[in-house]
């Protein structure tokens, strides 16, 4: 096994042994990063369950998802495979929300992926599983590129240390389908099928660049600029993610009050 894939499968199964947990339940989106997550689950032995949960999805998503899951199982006798259509609760919890949230597309997307969060949770829960999350190190830690409270609803974040590019190598080194490895990395929120990079306007190697960059600015070619210039921005409205939940300390000569 590659060292690195080894040193994030032992951290997985000292984790989970400290946890009492039996195994690791995935969401499977039919992109990279679930891909490997749920490999690497794989590798430890435990018990990994596999869910791709479509929601008015595209096939070409679906497929991979199918594809992947049904490799995993051939591959590993630990794993376990599930496909729960989440479309008519979603179309139900439709009907009951507000107009001003469903003309919101964004928030309807994201409703999707906590809708997707705790149908993870139920399946681990009921079989003492942790939700293994499948976030990079960019998308969990530069733009803040995924939903609070859903995919970045998860016990554990075995990939959130590697970059995009690094999670494609890795990948390539453990032999993941060749269909995602080759396909454009999306979240699988829109029914358009829309990429990272559509949405975000930057590529992943782009955005790791602005990630990493110290430098003077004044040097930088105009894509530069524009690259460094929507990572700040994704960075700065999207820290509320990243950091702690705020929350209100009360001195004790207030909380005092309540007693006279």
């Amino acid at each position: 096994m590659h060292a690195l894939a080894q040193h994030i499968v032992d951290w997985l199964s000292a984790y989970r042994q400290n946890a009492r947990s039996e195994g690791f339940v995935v969401g499977i989106s039919g992109g990279i990063d679930s891909a490997l997550t749920s490999t690497l689950c794989a590798l430890t032995g435990a018990p990994t369950i596999c869910i791709t949960m479509p929601i008015k999805q595209t096939k070409a998503e679906f497929d991979r998802a199918g594809e992947h899951m049904q490799d995993l199982k051939m591959r590993f006798v630990n794993v376990s495979t599930q496909t729960i259509d989440l479309t008519p609760s979603f179309e139900t919890l439709e009907k009951a929300l507000p107009l001003d949230s469903l003309s919101h597309p964004l928030a309807m997307a994201n409703t999707r992926a906590r809708l997707r969060m705790a149908t993870l949770y139920a399946v681990a829960q009921a079989n003492n599983c942790l939700v293994a999350g499948t976030g990079n190190k960019v998308e969990d830690f530069g733009v803040g590129f995924y939903t609070k409270y859903g995919d970045g609803g998860v016990d554990i974040s075995p990939i959130a240390d590697l970059f995009k590019t690094e999670v494609f190598a890795l990948s390539n080194a453990l032999n993941i389908v060749t269909s995602i490895q080759n396909a454009a990395p999306t979240d699988g929120l829109w029914e358009d099928g829309r990429s990272d990079e559509d949405q975000i306007g930057a590529s992943y190697p782009e955005l790791e660049w602005a990630m990493q960059f110290d430098g003077d600015t004044t040097v930088l070619n105009a894509r530069q600029q524009e690259v460094l210039s929507i990572y700040n921005k994704y960075h700065k409205a999207n820290l509320h993610k990243m950091q702690p939940i705020p929350v209100c300390k009360v001195p004790d000569q207030l909380k005092a009050l309540l007693s006279k």
